[in-house]
């Protein structure tokens, strides 16, 4: 059974090149920043009752250390591996040690409309929901659904 909200954040986290959000391809990624995205994450888990905890890095060997860090205390990853989604083999080995965690995998762009390499992601092999295409609001929709998950109902419904 996943954590609750009231008791643990939701870890986020972004890999390679999301440091460049609304730097970066805007006619791709969109005008909105990093800042911008972890700003919309909080507001989304305050009104479950929960926080999170944001996290970026360009390094896979830190972003395994960080899921390992979420399988001990956080309600659930939200995570957007950027281009180690199709490649990396060690995340998903790292997301399939947090038994009952929920992880939500969130692309900004539709992976499947763009170049061929990129239509399949390993991290899905573990994604409890993959969000690809709906721009930076796909954060607040995997949010929102770890917090179903956690069994969290919003504070103003």
């Amino acid at each position: 059974m996943p954590r609750s909200l009231a008791s643990a954040p939701i870890m986020i986290l972004n890999g390679p090149n999301l440091n460049l959000l609304g730097q970066r391809q805007p006619e791709i990624y969109g005008k909105d920043t990093l800042a911008d995205v972890e700003t919309m994450c909080a507001e989304t888990a305050a009104a479950y009752g929960g926080t999170v905890d944001c996290r970026q890095s360009n390094h896979e060997g830190q972003l395994i250390d960080w899921i390992h860090e979420a399988r001990l205390g956080h309600a659930g990853i939200v995570i957007n591996p950027g281009a180690y989604s199709h490649t990396s083999v060690a995340i998903l080995d790292a997301l399939n040690t947090c038994d009952g965690l929920p992880v939500v995998e969130v692309h900004i762009s539709n992976i499947h409309q763009r170049e061929s390499f990129r239509h399949h992601s390993y991290v899905s092999l573990r994604a409890d929901g993959v969000i690809a295409g709906c721009g930076v609001q796909g954060y607040v929709f995997a949010v929102e659904r770890i917090a179903t998950l956690a069994g969290s109902a919003r504070a103003d419904a």
